[in-house]
């Protein structure tokens, strides 16, 4: 399988450390978001919407939007789990890892900020209050929906809600968000952080990686 991924990307950090959780075999194939390179012909077939991550499968069927992907990998691969069996916790963990992937993620994508900054005329300090504007707002909300004495968001293992936490904390991390209102995210991070298929999901850890 090839997964068109761009290395900063937050929802490409969720599927990329779900393969690797899963022992998925996949090959990178770079997309160069700040060139315009999901905006080519060739790209914007595969996926309409022009994002990453897109997964191709072996059979040539592109999957596109990560919670999708996600569900497909759970799906095909079960073994670990990302979901808990039970449908009522399954709907807990689901609505936590929304609050990222469908509340702070889509008002701080890329075509948002440039939008903000090259039509509307934001300056880049607007803009970035603008992301820890929702950032904040998303991880409160985020904090008070896992539960609250467990290693991961829920439970003894790494799920679905630890993946969405993870990107979003790179991107947390990247425009100097505050972190200290919120410990419980940042334990879970690091924690997350010591699993050798996490490590090899971040960003820096991508072939199209740029310097700091």
């Amino acid at each position: 399988m090839k997964l068109y991924s761009y290395w900063r990307s937050t929802t490409s950090v969720r599927v990329r450390i779900a393969l690797n959780l899963k022992g998925v075999e996949y090959d990178i194939v770079p997309v160069d978001l700040t060139a315009g390179a999901q905006k080519t012909a060739e790209y914007s077939a595969l996926n309409p919407m022009k994002g990453v991550p897109t997964l191709v499968l072996d059979d040539g069927t592109a999957l596109t939007q990560s919670m999708a992907i996600l569900d497909y990998i759970d799906t095909v691969w079960p073994e670990p789990p990302l979901y808990p069996a039970d449908p009522v916790q399954r709907a807990l963990v689901d609505a936590a890892a929304q609050a990222i992937a469908l509340d702070i993620h889509p008002v701080n994508n890329l075509k948002v900020l440039g939008y903000l900054k090259g039509t509307l005329g934001h300056s880049q300090d607007e803009t970035v209050d603008w992301m820890r504007h929702w950032m904040h707002e998303g991880f409160t909300a985020f904090q008070q929906l896992i539960q609250a004495d467990t290693p991961y968001c829920f439970g003894a293992a790494i799920g679905m809600a630890d993946l969405c936490l993870v990107g979003q904390m790179v991107n947390a991390r990247r425009w100097g968000l505050d972190l200290a209102p919120f410990p419980r995210l940042v334990e879970i991070d690091a924690r997350c952080r010591e699993i050798d298929a996490v490590q090899r999901g971040l960003p820096e850890n991508q072939p199209d990686a740029q310097p700091a």
